[in-house]
């Protein structure tokens, strides 16, 4: 029997032409929805808000946000370019319907509307420039007479009258209609110093001197466009709503600038001064955080590479390290009390357990996945397990306040050193040790001998450099190099040195 193939065929092109013709209604369908959205002209100003590429691509803070607020409006957005001065003036008459990054103040609230919820946060420093030798931090007598550039028609012009008043400081001040990075190069020339936001910080120019303010900046509409307010509202309160950390995401991504927090104070060069080197207990044999290396007799691992690192982090100091080697983090903790260091590391306290045991602790300097070394024939059940006995090395803080946190059921029983306890476990007497990810490179040849293998807790643990209480000096260095240190330059050296014991 002869089949008809015209029908064959006719079934066959069936789904092609549906599929195209759902594609044209699609097409059809987003090309009448662009022309019946709103279009809204936002005003467009410098980086790291408004940024654009040689390509002509478009990024930054302010421009991220609108897309944001666009995915819930459907606004087409008008571009319109213009100095901070001119953008404000032209919301102002009509000429824009919105801008942001504008910072609150009653003046501005009558001649603009402003969104409901704030889109971030400034903070605005007086600079100097790096060859100034006229202003000095600790005394604000030395600014009085000076010449001090603002943007006109800012915020921070208002602000920094009201930290003069505070201060009893009388400068000459001078509005500007530059943008913020042309100030910046004329910083020590034309003027002696620039009030503006913490993320123009550059280093090779100009020095943060003191931190005059900070305010809340927000979406403005103009008047002329009052229509749009509430739907700007919504979409503000619908991107909360996703998600609460959008605006400090955006923060971390475009304005964070570290630059601020690498000139030591006064006081603190000072206290470095007096003191001299800082001196850091560690615990030894600890790879590949840090170990006693016998062959040089030096520090080895990750933290080492890390003080290297810290030595020339700020742009106003060079710091130098001691560092001492001890059997367990107990022991090292102990000798900080007595006197014999002034700083300990790796410790993992929460902030109850460091006030109990009078110990502040610096950001974290590293984060690392906790894994259960346990039998391999029992990987699959192990996590399920309801009496779990966990061996632990006999004076590691770190691990029994893990364990009071994340683990408080299971049962721990104390061992020398983890070879001992991965002895325990083949032989029965113990269900697991817990360890670093970047350490298990360190003992996978006696795992693989006694047919141990790792297990993911879903528990991570975050490492710190613990003080004494009241090292207030001491702590703020750390901190400074500790958050100026990139993550991915620790996370390079953990790698680099979680090779195999020979």
């Amino acid at each position: 029997m002869m089949k008809d193939s015209s029908r064959i065929n006719r079934r066959n092109k069936s789904p092609v032409i549906w599929i195209t013709m759902a594609v044209l209604l699609i097409s059809a369908q987003s090309a009448a929805a662009l022309e019946n959205a709103q279009n809204v002209r936002v005003g467009w100003h410098e980086e790291p808000y408004c940024i654009m590429d040689d390509s002509g691509r478009r990024s930054g803070y302010t421009y991220e946000y609108q897309q944001k607020i666009a995915a819930y409006t459907g606004w087409n957005y008008e571009y319109v370019e213009g100095s901070w001065a001119d953008l404000i003036g032209m919301i102002k008459t009509g000429e824009i319907d919105l801008l942001g990054n504008v910072s609150y103040s009653d003046a501005r609230a009558k001649e603009m509307l402003y969104a409901s919820l704030p889109m971030g946060t400034e903070t605005y420093c007086l600079f100097t420039s790096a060859f100034c030798r006229d202003i000095k931090a600790d005394d604000y007598a030395t600014l009085s007479g000076k010449k001090v550039a603002v943007a006109r028609e800012s915020i921070q012009a208002e602000l920094f009258r009201n930290w003069e008043k505070a201060h009893g400081v009388k400068s000459v001040i001078l509005e500007l209609d530059d943008t913020e990075t042309e100030m910046m190069l004329r910083l020590g020339k034309d003027f002696d110093a620039l009030v503006t936001m913490d993320v123009y910080a550059n280093n090779t120019i100009a020095v943060p001197v003191w931190k005059i303010d900070s305010s809340d900046f927000f979406f403005a509409v103009s008047k002329h466009s009052a229509f749009l307010l509430d739907e700007l509202n919504r979409a503000l309160s619908r991107i909360q709503d996703e998600n609460e950390s959008f605006n400090h995401q955006l923060y971390e991504k475009y304005l964070k600038n570290t630059e601020n927090n690498l000139y030591l104070t006064e006081r603190e060069k000072n206290w470095l001064y007096e003191h001299g080197p800082i001196r850091i207990g560690y615990q030894d044999n600890y790879l590949a955080f840090c170990a006693y290396d016998k062959e040089t007799g030096e520090l080895t691992g990750a933290l080492k590479d890390y003080l290297d690192s810290a030595s020339t982090a700020l742009k106003n100091a060079y710091l130098t390290f001691e560092t001492h080697p001890y059997p367990s983090i107990a022991s090292a903790i102990e000798a900080m009390k007595n006197g014999e260091v002034d700083c300990v590391f790796p410790a993992n306290m929460k902030i109850y357990d460091s006030e109990v045991l009078g110990l502040v602790m610096t950001p974290p300097l590293v984060r690392t996945e906790m894994d259960a070394v346990v039998r391999a024939s029992e990987k699959k059940e192990f996590l399920h397990k309801e009496n779990v006995i966990v061996a632990v090395n006999a004076g590691n803080t770190n691990y029994d306040l893990f364990l009071q946190e994340h683990f408080p059921l299971w049962k721990p029983k104390y061992f020398p050193d983890t070879p001992t306890g991965l002895d325990a476990i083949a032989r029965g007497e113990a269900d697991c040790v817990i360890l670093s990810n970047y350490r298990f490179n360190n003992i996978s040849r006696q795992c693989e001998k006694l047919h141990l293998t790792t297990a993911y807790t879903g528990v991570n643990m975050d490492y710190y450099i613990a003080l004494p209480r009241g090292e207030t000096d001491l702590y703020s260095i750390l901190t400074r190099i500790t958050t100026t240190t990139p993550y991915a330059s620790v996370h390079t050296a953990l790698t680099y040195y979680s090779t195999e014991d020979v």
